[in-house]
C-alpha cells in the first residue's frame, strides 16, 4: 500500500513540477495520470478512455457554456474600453491618498460584475501604476492589491459572483450562486479589512524607509486611448445586467426552474431535479444579455473588432477549460487507484465536522494544482457525496457546504506555480521576489478565514 500512495503522489509532484515548468496541462495530465496507474498496477486504456476521458468530458459539457460566455463578457469589456473606464473612475474618484483601496474596489467591482480575473489585471494596472507613482507609493505593492481585489472576496465569497469558483459547487450540492448569502458576506468582510490593514502596513512601512514608486521598472504602461473610453455610467450597465438578472433568474419571480414543464424535462431529457441546472441556465443567459448590451457600448468599434475578439475568447476559453477538464480527469482516475482510500481517509477524517474537512481536502488540492477552479472540481468529484451525506445527518445545510468549498478554493491556489500570479506579474513586470510576498500574505488570510467560517459555522449548528 505504501507504494501506491507513493504512485499517487509522485503523479501529483510530477503534474505540479511540469504545470510549473510551462508545459501544458492538457498534455501533462493525461501521461502523469497513466504513469499513477501503472505503477498502482491498473488498467492503462480503460482507465484513460473510461475513467479519464469520460469525466473530462462531462466537466467540459457542464461548464463550457459558461467559460466561453464568461471570456467573451470579459474580452467585449475590455475591448469597448468599458472595463477601462470603469477602473479609471473608481481610482481617480478616491484619488492618490487612497490609491491602495481605489484599485481593490475597482478590481472587485469588476470581478464581481462577471469579468474574467485575466481581464481585470490587464483593465486595472495602467491606472493602478499611474495613481501609485502619484501617491509614491511602491509599484511592488500593485500585485497585492489586484490580487485582494480579484482573486479572494469577489471571486468565490460575494454571494451571486458569477466567477467559476461560485459555479461549480452548484452543481453537486443542488444550490445556486447565492448559497449562504451572509457567511459569505462575513467572510469578505474579514478578508477585505485583514487585507486592506495588511497593504497599508506595507505601504508605511516603505513610507517609513524613504521607499516610493521606483524607477526603471519594466512593463510601464501608456495612458495614451483614455479619451476614446466609454461614459462609467454606460460602462457599468453590462455589469448591472448580469448581477440583476444571474439573481432574478436565480431566485426571483422568472427563475429558471419555471421556464420548463418538469414532465418534459423529466421524460424527454431524463433531468430528474431541474434545481442542479437553475444556477447554470440563469448564468448562461444573464451572461449573453450582458454581452449584448456591452457590445451596444461602442457599436462602429465593435464591428471592426469583433471577429479578431471572438476568436481570442474563443481560444482561451478552450485552453482554460480543457486544462481544467484535465486536472478533474486526473483526480478521478486517482481516486479509482487502490492507494487513494488511505490518502482520502486521512483528509476525510482531518476532522468530524463536514466544512473543516471539505476545506481542508479543497484547499490541499487547490494548492497541489494551483487551480482554484481545478482543485475544487477534483475535491468536489471525489469527496462530495460523502460531505452531504455526512452533512444531512448532522443537519448542515448544502448551501453552507457550497460556500465553504468555493472559499476555500480560492485560499491555497495562489501558490506561486499559479497560472493566475504568474500572469498578473508578468503584466505588471515584477518578480516573485519583488512582489509574492504580499500575495502570500492575503492567501494565508483567505486561507486562515475559510477554517474560520467553517468554524463559526459549525457552533451555530
Amino acid at each position: 500500500m505504501a507504494f501506491q500512495i507513493f504512485a499517487i503522489i509522485l503523479a501529483l509532484g510530477l503534474l505540479i513540477f511540469l504545470a510549473y515548468r510551462g508545459y501544458p496541462v492538457i498534455i501533462v495530465a493525461p501521461a502523469v495520470t497513466l504513469l499513477a496507474v501503472l505503477l498502482s498496477g491498473g488498467h492503462l486504456l480503460p482507465s484513460y478512455t473510461e475513467v479519464y476521458m469520460t469525466h473530462a468530458a462531462h466537466y467540459v459539457k457542464s461548464f463550457f457554456p459558461i467559460f466561453l460566455l464568461g471570456a467573451i463578457f470579459g474580452k467585449v469589456m475590455e475591448m469597448t474600453g468599458a472595463a477601462s473606464s470603469i477602473a479609471q473612475t473608481i481610482v481617480k474618484s478616491l484619488g492618490s491618498k487612497r490609491a491602495i483601496l481605489s484599485v481593490v474596489l475597482a478590481c472587485s467591482v469588476l470581478t464581481y460584475g462577471g469579468v474574467s480575473l485575466f481581464v481585470v489585471a490587464f483593465a486595472v494596472y495602467p491606472f493602478a501604476a499611474a495613481i501609485f507613482k502619484e501617491a509614491d507609493i511602491p509599484k511592488r505593492l500593485i500585485p497585492g492589491a489586484i490580487a485582494l481585489g480579484a482573486f479572494t472576496y469577489t471571486m468565490d465569497a460575494l454571494p451571486g459572483t458569477p466567477q467559476i469558483q461560485n459555479i461549480i459547487p452548484t452543481n453537486y450540492f443542488g444550490t445556486d450562486t447565492y448559497a449562504a448569502p451572509l457567511v459569505g458576506i462575513i467572510g469578505s468582510i474579514i478578508v477585505f479589512t485583514g487585507g486592506m490593514l495588511w497593504l497599508e502596513y506595507r505601504r508605511r512601512q516603505a513610507l517609513a524607509k524613504g521607499e516610493g514608486y521606483g524607477s526603471g521598472h519594466k512593463n510601464e504602461p501608456e495612458n495614451d486611448d483614455q479619451a476614446n473610453m466609454p461614459n462609467f455610467w454606460l460602462s457599468i450597465l453590462p455589469l448591472i445586467v448580469v448581477i440583476t438578472l444571474n439573481y432574478l433568474f436565480s431566485r426571483g419571480a422568472i427563475s429558471a426552474k419555471h421556464w420548463y414543464d418538469s414532465g418534459d424535462l423529466k421524460e424527454i431529457f431524463h433531468i430528474a431535479d431541474v434545481s442542479t441546472l437553475v444556477s447554470s441556465w440563469s448564468l448562461i443567459v444573464a451572461l449573453t444579455l450582458g454581452i449584448l448590451t456591452a457590445m451596444l457600448i461602442k457599436v462602429r468599434r465593435m464591428k471592426t473588432r469583433l471577429s479578431a475578439g471572438l476568436t481570442t475568447a474563443a481560444m482561451g476559453a478552450l485552453l482554460a477549460i480543457f486544462n481544467t477538464a484535465s486536472e478533474v480527469g486526473f483526480g478521478n482516475v486517482v481516486k479509482t487507484l487502490p492507494g487513494f482510500s488511505a490518502i482520502q481517509n486521512h483528509i476525510f477524517h482531518a476532522s468530524s465536522n463536514p466544512l473543516i474537512s471539505e476545506a481542508v481536502s479543497v484547499n490541499i488540492l487547490s494548492g497541489i494544482t494551483g487551480s482554484a477552479s481545478g482543485g475544487l472540481s477534483i475535491a468536489l468529484e471525489v469527496m462530495s457525496h460523502q460531505y452531504l451525506q455526512v452533512a444531512n445527518s448532522l443537519g448542515i445545510s448544502p448551501e453552507l457546504l457550497h460556500r465553504i468549498a468555493s472559499m476555500a478554493s480560492g485560499g491555497m491556489d495562489t501558490l506561486p506555480h499559479n497560472g493566475a500570479v504568474i500572469t498578473l506579474l508578468a503584466i505588471t513586470g515584477l518578480t516573485h521576489r519583488q512582489s509574492y510576498k504580499d500575495i502570500f500574505a492575503i492567501t494565508v488570510l483567505k486561507t486562515a478565514t475559510v477554517f474560520l467560517i467553517a468554524f463559526g459555522s459549525s457552533l451555530f449548528i
